[in-house]
C-alpha cells in the first residue's frame, strides 16, 4: 500500500509518500514542501497547492491520501484559511479518484512516537528511524506529512487484520 500524507498549512504545505510491503516494512519514496508566498492572492496560493499535489499524485500513484484534521487555530480567520487549504488538498485527491482519511494530531503522534503529546523533534526523530533515513527531512512540514502517511499505514494495517479475524 502506498500513501500520500499531507500536512496542510497556509504558508507551507508538506507532503510525504510512504509505501508498506506485505511484510509490514515501511519505505520512504518522497517528501517535500509547497511554499506559499503571502504576496500572492489566496486563490493563487490555493491553486498552487492543488497543482503541486496533483503532480505528486500523478508521479507516485498513491492508493490513499491522509491529512491532518484541524485541531486548533489562533483565530477564526486562520481556521478559515487552513480549512481552504485542507479543502483543496481533499479536492486534489478526489479529482484523482483517491480516498482521503483524516487523523487527529494526537492519533498521528501516538502512531509514530507512541505518545500523543510528543514534541515535533520527537516526531522527526521517529520518522527518520522508522523510514531508515540518513537524516531527518529538511522541512518539519514534510516530516509531519510522512508521519501522517505512517499513521494511516498503521491504522489501515490494524483494520485489515481486524477484518481478517471476523
Amino acid at each position: 500500500m502506498r500513501v500520500l500524507g499531507i500536512d496542510c498549512g497556509t504558508e507551507f504545505t508538506g507532503y510525504g509518500v510512504v509505501e508498506q510491503n506485505d511484510r509490514g516494512d515501511l519505505q520512504y519514496l518522497a517528501c517535500g514542501t509547497v511554499k506559499l508566498s503571502r504576496q500572492h492572492s489566496m486563490s493563487h496560493r490555493l491553486n498552487q497547492v492543488f497543482e503541486s499535489l496533483c503532480k505528486v499524485i500523478r508521479e507516485f500513484c498513491p492508493d490513499d491520501v491522509a491529512i491532518e484534521d484541524v485541531f486548533y487555530a489562533v483565530n477564526a480567520k486562520s481556521a478559515l484559511k487552513l480549512g481552504q487549504v485542507r479543502g483543496v488538498a481533499m479536492l486534489a485527491a478526489a479529482s484523482c479518484g483517491l480516498p482521503v482519511a483524516e487523523y487527529a494530531p494526537l492519533s498521528i503522534k501516538s502512531a509514530v512516537v507512541g505518545y500523543g503529546k510528543a514534541e515535533k523533534s520527537q516526531v522527526q526523530h521517529m520518522v527518520t528511524t522508522l523510514l531508515r533515513l540518513s537524516a531527518p527531512p529538511e522541512s518539519p512540514d514534510a516530516a509531519d506529512a510522512l508521519a501522517i502517511a505512517i499513521c494511516h499505514l498503521h491504522t489501515a494495517g490494524t483494520e485489515r487484520r481486524q477484518h481478517a479475524t471476523r
